[in-house]
């Protein structure tokens, strides 16, 4: 049904979550993040939101990842029929995948990185986006693109793709909150959407704004005037 990445990047200080489902709106149903508190992912055949919201919650109080999703699962009886990743601003991560899940279902945990996936072609599918992730020199987003499009190559969601979704949450530059919510190509379509943030002239006016970094960030007057009258 779903795949999904979440990592942390330790010398940056960056979070950056990935998923792709052979559904709708893949990006507003799984992920959440927030800088100051680490990254959620909450999947599977009956993914709950409050899940999602709750763990996340949960790390921004302080909570270990760990702690964070034995809080949300342990009292849920319909626990059996999702899977949450949770990774903390420590790089801690934690899984679960229910035991009713729809195979291929599982998740692998390492320190800063967690993957998982539920109705997936193979195990492959899993362990290919930790492979690829972790052998790509590039920035966290696009180890993330990288790391989805092996998991497709190695048979992805066995349904096919619908939606993909990507965010990134880095001290120096803004949320980028990617989603592609209904396409035949949607990594093809996220790619192309995260190569257009990366360019001029939307990439010019994101280096405008408010940063975790640097909150009362704002344009340089001198350069708009010179662009004005230039």
């Amino acid at each position: 049904m779903t795949f999904s990445i979440l990592a942390f990047d330790e010398k940056s200080g960056g979070f950056a979550a990935a998923s792709a489902t052979g559904n709708l709106c893949v990006g507003g149903w799984v992920l959440r993040g927030n800088i100051d508190s680490g990254l959620v992912s909450s999947q599977g055949t009956s993914p709950s939101t409050f899940w999602r919201d709750e763990a996340l919650r949960a790390m921004r109080m302080g909570a270990d990842a760990a702690t964070a999703l034995a809080q949300v699962v342990e009292p849920d009886t319909g626990k059996g029929f999702r899977q949450l990743l949770t990774l903390d601003r420590e790089g801690r991560t934690a899984g679960h995948t229910g035991d009713r899940s729809l195979p291929y279902a599982g998740h692998e945990c390492a320190p800063n990185l967690v993957v998982g996936g539920n109705m997936l072609a193979k195990r492959e599918v899993v362990d290919a986006m930790s492979a690829t992730f972790m052998a790509t020199d590039a920035s966290l987003g696009e180890r993330l693109l990288a790391a989805l499009g092996a998991a497709r190559a190695a048979g992805g969601d066995y349904r096919g793709l619908m939606s993909a979704s990507l965010l990134c949450l880095t001290p120096e530059r803004p949320p980028l909150d990617l989603r592609i919510d209904s396409s035949d190509d949607p990594l093809g379509d996220l790619r192309r959407l995260y190569d257009q943030c990366n360019s001029s002239p939307y990439k010019d006016w994101l280096d405008e704004v408010p940063v975790a970094e640097d909150r009362h960030r704002a344009p340089d007057l001198e350069k708009l005037e010179s662009a004005k009258t230039g």
